[in-house]
């Protein structure tokens, strides 16, 4: 009969595996081995066998903590727990930055009078290429350039250039856009008979980002955060062809709509820094239903419909299914994408300024050589602010935390904020919200209405009301991310328009025109359309503490803001009493969302300097 044991499971370490041997072989050996000394061959045994223990323990203690991302080390298991956590790991950062693009166009005689001729407006394609004078820091526009357009979202600054005789001989177009740095790449990827979740891995490292996937068929792949993702984001060009109610509202350029996609793939970086594709598993000449029969039509009866289950059914094969995308199948993929970035990108301003003028071309092909050739030289591009951005990608600590932040979120917006920064990240190709406040009707209320006031920019980068067709198109965005039972209503925010009127008092010996001068840009730098948002007041004791620090002012005598109104004039419709707003100093907004706007700061600042006395 078995002797029964008393076998410990708690050792963790070498001194206590080798204690418990000792105790193990004198209690159940007492007379077979007596000799325990350091030297003595029976230990040596003990010892290595303790040592193994060891090993073996630290071993499982260590892939036990290898599953948990608070405690992982090793790289390649914090990039899957990362994944798991749905947070995508960054290995480069692309820098931005905002170019300016200039051209000059020859003037021309319309009715006797001396107007642009457009007939000479270049076309610069998307995914230009600008590069500094080394040639070793490489920016891309990712929208093209007509110099012909001219809106809200996209326009042009037409200034002159030359003039002979007091009449214009050439115009200078200005346009701007934002441009990032990396160049794009192309890979191709040929499959043959389909395969369930098939993977490819991008051959280059340092990878940004998919510019897009398209089949030899022409068919376009889209990516998604995951294939059981069927939505996607997608536009119409806001047109009269396309919607007849919506061409007019020009800060729409497109219309946002979603659509389901059977052709998708999903990415995701590993940790030797380079980028994984993933296809689906089914197949687009077959439904779901073939595989997986529909419960509702089992037993009907009907001729056209199943009336058994002809297959087998198990659980496990939802993945045949169409559910997770197609599988690629006898095509080749070509697969555009984005390299670049890191820090090295963050170049100074006025360093991006060689074009790549292989994609460049005019608009129309009847023009005189001689003008046309001097109109192709003149195309000129500056970045006119430094580039920012630009990182190496993130840290093992970096995807530690940010994962676990993703996993609290989920995608969702949940709370206020969530929505106000999900409303001014909108792709600006549906329109761009330039303010926005979120709050709800009710602070008192307990549910989960939530308005967003918001407002846009005009041609003039003046602020307007968003058009109908923009505050869709951000509800159809917002819709994506919106929490199941949140109610969303976007809304109209208001615009005050008012003017400035200032005295001064200068010291002696200071020219009052230059200190005037220099006070009027410091309000104009101060009411900065950008520096203001909805709701914020107006705190006049610091526009005296601005003015009374620019070199030359003795006293601010007084600082008075008045309200300006009135379509006809060119200001908003909304009147306003800044006198009744003003509470000690400090000038509210209305109690319904609104902003105040210095809409003409060349002309609505008006200052003068007074004697003492």
């Amino acid at each position: 009969m078995a002797i029964k044991r008393d076998i410990q499971y708690i050792n963790k370490d070498f001194t206590e595996y080798r204690n418990q041997l000792i105790n193990y072989t004198q209690t159940y050996f007492p007379t077979t081995y007596t000799d325990f000394t350091e030297t003595s061959p029976g230990m040596m045994f003990i010892e290595q066998a303790a040592y193994v223990g060891d090993v073996l323990s630290f071993y499982l203690d260590n892939q036990v903590q290898e599953n948990f991302l608070q405690y992982a080390r090793q790289t390649s298991n914090i990039f899957d727990l990362a994944y798991m956590y749905g947070y995508t790991p960054k290995v480069t950062g692309l820098a931005t930055t905002t170019m300016d693009f200039y051209q000059q166009i020859p003037s021309k005689l319309v009715n006797g009078e001396t107007v642009p001729d457009f007939s000479y407006a270049l076309y610069v394609n998307a995914n230009t290429v600008i590069t500094n004078k080394g040639g070793n820091q490489a920016f891309t526009i990712d929208e093209p350039i007509d110099f012909t357009v001219s809106s809200s979202i996209d326009p042009t600054t037409i200034t002159v250039a030359q003039v002979s005789n007091n009449l214009p001989v050439y115009y200078l177009l200005n346009k701007r856009r934002k441009a990032f740095s990396g160049t794009i790449n192309t890979q191709t990827i040929s499959f043959g008979a389909p395969e369930e979740f098939a993977t490819t891995t991008i051959s280059d490292a340092n990878i940004a980002g998919i510019l897009d996937v398209v089949d030899s068929d022409g068919n376009e792949w889209y990516q998604v955060d995951y294939l059981g993702q069927e939505q996607v984001f997608d536009g119409i060009k806001n047109t009269n062809s396309n919607d007849p109610n919506t061409y007019l509202d020009t800060d729409a350029p497109y219309l946002l709509q979603t659509k389901q996609v059977q052709n998708r793939f999903s990415t995701r970086f590993l940790s030797s820094n380079l980028l994984q594709l993933q296809f689906g598993a089914g197949s687009s000449n077959s439904t779901t239903e073939d595989i997986v029969p529909n419960p509702f039509n089992v037993g009907l009866g009907l001729p056209f419909l199943q009336n058994k289950m002809t297959t087998a059914y198990s659980p496990t094969n939802f993945v045949f299914t169409n559910t997770y995308g197609v599988a690629p199948s006898n095509t080749t993929l070509t697969i555009r994408y984005y390299t670049g970035g890191g820090v090295s990108s963050n170049v100074p301003s006025n360093t991006l300024n060689s074009l790549n003028t292989s994609t460049i071309q005019f608009i129309n092909a009847d023009l005189n050589p001689t003008t046309a050739q001097y109109v192709f030289n003149s195309l000129a591009a500056n970045n006119v602010i430094a580039a920012s951005g630009g990182q190496d990608g993130d840290t093992i600590e970096e995807i530690r935390q940010n994962s676990i932040s993703n996993f609290s979120t989920q995608l969702r917006n949940v709370t206020a904020n969530d929505y106000l920064v999900r409303a001014l990240s909108m792709d600006p190709k549906y329109g761009v919200i330039s303010k926005a406040l979120t709050q709800k009707p009710n602070a008192d209320d307990a549910n989960t209405t939530l308005d967003i006031y918001v407002l846009t920019n005009d041609l003039n980068s003046k602020l307007t009301t968003a058009s109908l067709t923009l505050k869709n198109n951000l509800k159809s965005y917002i819709n994506e991310y919106r929490m199941i039972g949140d109610t969303i209503s976007i809304k109209d925010a208001f615009i005050i328009n008012f003017a400035i009127d200032f005295e001064i008092i200068t010291y002696p010996n200071f020219n009052n025109n230059e200190v005037l001068s220099r006070c009027i840009v410091a309000l104009q730098n101060y009411f900065n359309i950008n520096n203001w948002q909805i709701n914020q007041p107006i705190i006049t004791p610091d526009l005296t503490v601005l003015l009374d620090a620019i070199n030359g002012v003795q006293t601010v005598k007084h600082i008075t803001l008045t309200n300006k109104a009135g379509v006809s004039a060119g200001y908003s419709q909304w009147a306003y009493d800044m006198n009744a707003a003003n509470q000690n100093g400090t000038i509210f907004p209305s109690l319904d969302p609104s902003i105040f706007e210095l809409k003409y700061p060349n002309t609505d600042i008006k200052g003068r300097v007074v004697t003492l006395f």
